[in-house]
């Protein structure tokens, strides 16, 4: 059963610390600043791919240090990510962060995280995320890739002009959600 309590997080206002500077701590890192070029984040790597330094140079607000991995680097964190292949490191930071109450993510072993990076698909305004608790990513890519397709580009349009709506709407809060019920009841029927 799939426990999970999916949670949008504002990068911006948190610090992020991503441990690992390999092809998975990339991976990360992408992820990481496509939801938000502005996030706070903190990198810590013994040694970093070429194509990971590079892309770096694009975002000079983003903090590398090329060193190991030391205990007051989580200071001010309030996420850590772990992409090494160091067990050992990756127990230690499992510790050290419930120690401090910092959520902590480590790379393929679901068993030491507090949350996962899932899959996602944005349109515009719309973020849908995609979780399989840990189990299969790969079914979870697919997930995206079948709602990439299935929801329309206007989706966003959309959004704005029902925002717009809810602006306009008088009433309490149960006459607002009956009337936007009603409103969006075939919405995507009609954008197709």
């Amino acid at each position: 059963m799939n426990q999970l309590f999916p949670i949008f997080v504002k990068l911006d206002q948190i610090h992020t610390l991503l441990i690992g500077g390999g092809k998975v701590a990339l991976e990360k890192f992408q992820a990481l600043i496509a939801n938000d070029e502005t996030l706070q984040l903190t990198i810590v790597a013994k040694e970093i791919v070429p194509e990971f330094k590079q892309l770096l140079e694009i975002y000079p607000h983003v903090q590398l240090y090329i060193r190991p991995f030391e205990a007051s680097d989580i200071e001010n964190k309030q996420l850590v990510i772990a992409a090494t292949n160091n067990m050992e490191l990756n127990d230690e930071l499992r510790k050290l962060t419930s120690l401090h109450n910092i959520l902590f993510n480590a790379a393929d072993k679901p068993d030491l995280c507090d949350f996962y990076l899932g899959s996602i698909v944005t349109k515009g305004n719309l973020k849908v995320a995609i979780s399989t608790n840990g189990k299969s990513p790969t079914i979870a890519k697919r997930v995206k890739e079948l709602l990439n397709d299935l929801l329309p580009e206007e989706i966003d349009e959309t959004l704005s002009l029902m925002s717009e709506y809810r602006e306009q709407l008088r009433g309490d809060f149960e006459f607002k959600v009956k009337k936007l019920n009603e409103h969006t009841k075939n919405i995507l029927r009609h954008e197709r």
